[in-house]
């Protein structure tokens, strides 16, 4: 990065070029004949879309990954998962600090718009502390998930898939190795085992809070009044989520005669998984095709919607949604802006939440739509497939292997717009932060 001119590109430029190079560098290793079970590789097609769903941390597949990669190929995608899920500058800066290189100015301002830091200072070792938190938590949930799998498929592949899912969690990647049961199962073995779910739930939470209210954690620990403005509106709105989505689930899908097999626990378990893992993991522990049509419409809401801010989760971000949600009471109650806990929304971020918002539905209902109209399948399905895609979620009712190369295509789009993120796009294209020095005048437009 130290090689690039400070006018001839932009922090926002090189996050996108640092995914966009990921993504191909894994397409390309997992088209080694090395890479599959088979020994005969993969199409570039199939090598391009699991690297792009890997490296946007989403998990959609068109092939089973433990009955179609071999080890090899499974080291990749998890290589591509831990990247992508950190991001792929704090990772090529993380070398940096271990190597022993100096940090400078151009790095720390990339490393900034990379995991959506509030300032420069202090930058450095801010990426220490992700660094080390994030593999804490991986090796715990490792740990613990290895001493589950260890009994039922012994030591080493036990070991490897706690790790592997782990990682998978951890990074809301929604990756599996459980084709070796039966292939795209995912977790739905597992849907009452109270381990596997809370160990997976909580990595999944965890790694959707975002990097910046971790810190709010580690440094002033029970002493709320103290966090962030950000840190309060992600740690609310998320809970609001998870319990207002379990509610649901538990409430009333579950209570449909397509599930009277469960049990009590089960079901109870379900619910919870359920509403947390369209945020944005990727993992299920039932049969989604079995899901009524208000809950299919309530995970899409919940795939959009999406994790936090400079963590390892997709979607419009949960920050967005309570600005919005903020906004609107603002109206409602006749106020020239919008406020929460004691402090002002700056209108700048009331202007790029709309943007953001805005620009997700679009794009959810252009790809929708796309895959409706040239795949053939329900509207329904069309669109849960879409919001999976830009939400980086990795949930599906089973039409993506069914895919056409276009409509493959549509996704991978959906997957890296939906990682790399709205904003960063903008940034990107636009040319300066500024904006021309003068203005139209001002002309009153009635609305509602």
């Amino acid at each position: 990065m130290s090689r690039f001119q400070h006018n001839r590109i932009k922090p926002a430029q090189v996050v996108i070029l640092g995914f966009l190079i990921q993504i191909l560098v894994g397409a390309c290793l997992l088209t080694l004949p090395v890479s599959t079970q088979s020994g005969e590789g993969a199409s570039f097609l199939d090598a391009l879309f699991t690297a792009t769903s890997a490296t946007c941390v989403t998990g959609l597949v068109v092939q089973d990954t433990a009955q179609f990669w071999s080890p090899f190929g499974q080291g990749v995608i998890l290589l591509l998962i831990q990247i992508g899920g950190m991001g792929v500058v704090t990772m090529a800066v993380a070398i940096s600090i271990f190597s022993g290189r100096k940090i400078g100015l151009r790095e720390r301002w990339v490393m900034q718009e990379s995991i959506s830091a509030p300032q420069v200072g202090g930058i450095v070792r801010m990426t220490g502390f992700i660094l080390k938190t994030a593999l804490a938590i991986e090796a715990i949930g490792a740990l613990v998930l290895a001493l589950r799998f260890c009994p039922e498929f012994g030591l080493g592949k036990g070991i490897w898939y706690g790790i592997f899912h782990a990682v998978s969690a951890f990074c809301n990647a929604g990756f599996d190795l459980m084709g070796d049961k039966a292939a795209f199962s995912s977790l739905t073995d597992y849907t009452g085992d109270p381990v596997i779910n809370a160990a997976v739930c909580l990595l999944i939470v965890l790694g959707g809070l975002g990097f910046l209210v971790w810190q709010d954690v580690a440094a002033h620990r029970w002493h709320v009044n103290r966090y962030r403005l950000q840190s309060k509106l992600v740690l609310s709105t998320t809970a609001l989520l998870l319990v207002g989505g379990g509610l649901f689930y538990g409430l009333y899908e579950f209570a449909q005669p397509q599930w009277a097999d469960l049990s009590g626990q089960e079901r109870g378990l379900a619910a919870l998984f359920q509403s947390v893992s369209p945020r944005t993991a990727g993992f299920n522990t039932v049969d989604l095709t079995l899901l009524s049509a208000p809950t299919l419409l309530v995970t899409i809401l919940l795939m959009l919607a999406g994790g936090s801010p400079g963590s390892t989760a997709g979607g419009f971000k949960t920050t967005t949604l309570a600005v919005l949600f903020l906004a609107v009471l603002g109206v409602f109650r006749r106020q020239s802006g919008a406020s929460a806990f004691g402090r002002r929304l700056p209108e700048v971020v009331i202007r790029n939440s709309c943007a953001l918002f805005v620009l997700y539905l679009t794009l959810f209902l252009t790809g929708g739509l796309l895959l409706c109209c040239v795949e053939g399948i329900p509207l329904m399905s069309a669109l849960f497939e879409a919001a999976s895609a830009i939400g980086t979620v990795g949930l599906t009712l089973g039409v993506t292997t069914e895919l056409s190369s276009f409509g493959q295509l549509i996704l991978i789009f959906l997957m890296y717009f939906g990682r790399v993120g709205g904003l960063t796009m903008i940034y990107a294209m636009t040319a300066r932060p500024g904006g021309p020095a003068s203005q139209y005048p001002q002309e009153q437009v009635t609305v509602g």
